[in-house]
């Protein structure tokens, strides 16, 4: 069950008081002329009172396992707070998504509250919490100082994104990303499919995430053919939701010959796509194609553009950390996402079979260890790699 949280919600809780009635019963008998029996009857008790006294231990066993029942109390509600509405099929769509998965496996409730900005965060984390949520997915790094606190204050345990640091034992467990070894994945790709060797990057901001799938690209396609082109851009240092400014890079990086980019943005998104829509194929390609990331863009994609993404799936991440609040475990360690638990590559009709296999072999070479694959956290990382 989904409840989406559109102002303070008061959820009034039923009170249930179970009682129970414990009834003793005794018997004895005896009169006047049984009094031979009577005078037998001390024999008969005093044997029987070592049994009596043998069915105490049982009673006393049963008690440590009274005790050992599990303390943490079952998580009935769950709670998601995301800075943009959950139909942007990407980041904010995928983490609502996934956390509605994990609930549905627990039978939980899910209150969602989206839209939620940048801004303090705190008054919304609290209404989750007066509503009843026992756990809370705090869906943006914006917010890894407001919700730990909010934990530490209330004792509702929080998730939060790219801070490890703020792993706390029963309150705080952080997610980080290998996100560079989808993008590794699509690198093959886009070097597979491109026909004029070039292929362009376009990053909506000076994020972590992009950059270290940048990184994962260039590799990706190298390992197909060490002598590609790549250009890479950049719309601003927070052009997260730039749309027009993710369209007007895109159409430069086509203009220097790209026929496949790579687009990471967020809300930009949509203006890339759009780009590659109305784009004349440079000298040399037919098409060009947009590679996307976090989410699923094939229903909108109307003019068959839409090559594939890097989707991040959190659902197993998510149900993790339903098994580690219910073991006791919960925060004792952080969770990373990564090809063998949600990260993956779109199939569309697009990508040939025998191109399809390669990239799976490359998958599983990613998840066992025999593929390695740079890291890039920083744009000078990523230049270099490029210029390498």
């Amino acid at each position: 069950m989904r409840r989406t949280l559109l102002g303070p919600i008061a959820r009034a809780g039923a009170l249930l008081a179970l009682v129970g009635l414990l009834g003793l019963a005794a018997a004895c008998g005896g009169d006047d002329e049984t009094a031979p029996a009577t005078t037998e009857t001390p024999a008969a008790t005093t044997e029987e009172a070592p049994a009596t006294t043998e069915e105490a231990p049982a009673t006393t066993e049963e008690a440590p396992a009274t005790t050992e029942e599990p303390a943490a109390p079952a998580i009935t509600v769950m709670g998601v707070v995301a800075p943009e509405k959950a139909n942007d099929y990407g980041w904010n769509q995928q983490g609502v998504e996934g956390a509605q998965t994990a609930a549905d496996s627990i039978g939980a409730e899910l209150l969602v509250a989206d839209g939620a900005g940048y801004e303090d965060v705190t008054p919304i984390l609290n209404q989750l919490a007066d509503d009843g949520a026992q756990l809370i997915i705090a869906q943006a790094s914006g917010y890894n100082t407001a919700a730990p606190e909010f934990a530490q204050a209330t004792g509702i345990p929080v998730i939060t994104y790219d801070k490890p640091d703020n792993t706390t034992p029963g309150l705080v467990a952080d997610i980080s990303t290998s996100s560079q070894q989808g993008a590794y994945l699509a690198g093959i790709l886009a070097a597979k499919v491109s026909k004029t060797g070039t292929l362009g990057i376009v990053e909506s901001a000076d994020d972590t995430n992009w950059h270290k799938q940048a990184g994962g690209f260039v590799a990706g396609a190298r390992s197909v053919n060490p002598d590609v082109k790549v250009i890479l851009t950049q719309i601003g240092q927070a052009g997260y939701a730039d749309a027009a400014g993710g369209k007007r890079v895109t159409e430069s990086v086509i203009a220097g010959g790209a026929d496949v980019v790579f687009g990471m943005g967020d809300g930009s998104s949509f203006g890339m796509l759009q780009a590659v829509e109305t784009a004349t194929p440079p000298e040399g390609a037919d098409t060009v194609w947009f590679i996307d990331v976090i989410g699923d863009k094939s229903s909108i994609d109307e003019k068959g553009v839409l090559l594939s993404s890097v989707l991040w799936d959190f659902t197993q991440i998510f149900e993790q950390a339903l098994a580690d609040i219910a073991a006791g475990t919960f925060g004792n360690q952080g969770y990373d996402l990564n090809v063998s638990n949600g990260l993956s590559l779109l199939q569309t009709d697009h990508i040939p079979a025998d191109v399809w296999a390669e990239i799976e072999t490359a998958a599983a070479g990613i998840a066992d260890g025999s593929i390695e694959i740079p890291l890039t956290p920083a744009l000078d990382d990523v230049n270099a790699l490029i210029g390498g």
